[in-house]
């Protein structure tokens, strides 16, 4: 069975599909299968891939319904990682990526409107946990982050009630994100050597060794 990571967030605009996109492939290119579920019907991730003419070198398919985790059972078998880029503000689709995880990622910008707009998938994924015996996991990423701004370590702090911890390093707000990812690229394939792709691999660093792998 794959390990299953879901980027879920109710708030458009936190960097979902940027972070799904990234850590997919840098998992690709450490030599692992991967697949991304792109469960948001405005096919973001799927355009990226398109832009990208395949060259991911992993397949990204639409899954926008409330039958995800199901259809995961069968679609993500041959993988050894699957990553749900969630959509907004959709309650059944985020549910269904729920079930389906093991991990989920909560992508949150430094600000109190996002800290604000985190309470009902926060309530969703206890929930699941209390039936579950504490599946899936659960833990914030900063991202969006500004240099030089306290804003980052006071949402962290906030966000401490909610009982979920933060993985270490905040993914922040570069043009190279944006750029590559409008070209079907990543940043760990533009600027291998910069520090963006540096904060992606210390993310995913964290992720495996969650899984213990």
């Amino acid at each position: 069975m794959p390990n299953v990571v879901a980027i879920l967030n109710p708030k458009g605009g936190c960097g979902k599909t940027t972070l799904a996109a990234h850590l997919a492939r840098a998992l690709h290119l450490k030599g692992q299968t991967v697949l991304l579920a792109d469960a948001d019907a405005q096919g973001s991730a799927r355009d990226w891939h398109t832009a990208g003419d395949g060259k991911a070198g992993f397949p990204v398919i639409g899954l926008d319904r409330p039958t995800l985790d199901r259809d995961l059972i069968s679609l993500g078998a041959p993988y050894q990682w699957v990553f749900i880029d969630g959509a907004a503000k959709l309650e059944k689709m985020s549910a269904a990526a729920v079930k389906a995880a093991d991990l989920v990622l909560i992508p949150i910008q430094p600000s109190p409107l996002d800290i604000w707009a985190c309470d009902p998938l926060v309530e969703m994924i206890q929930a699941r946990q209390k039936v579950t015996d504490g599946t899936p996991a659960a833990a914030f990423v900063i991202t969006r982050s500004k240099k030089g701004t306290l804003l980052a370590r006071e949402v962290a702090d906030a966000i401490k009630i909610y009982g979920f911890p933060i993985l270490q390093g905040a993914i922040y707000d570069r043009t190279i994100f944006a750029r590559s990812m409008a070209d079907g690229s990543t940043a760990m394939d533009d600027e291998p050597a910069g520090p963006a792709a540096w904060e992606i691999h210390h993310l995913l660093k964290q992720i495996q060794e969650a899984f213990d792998v």
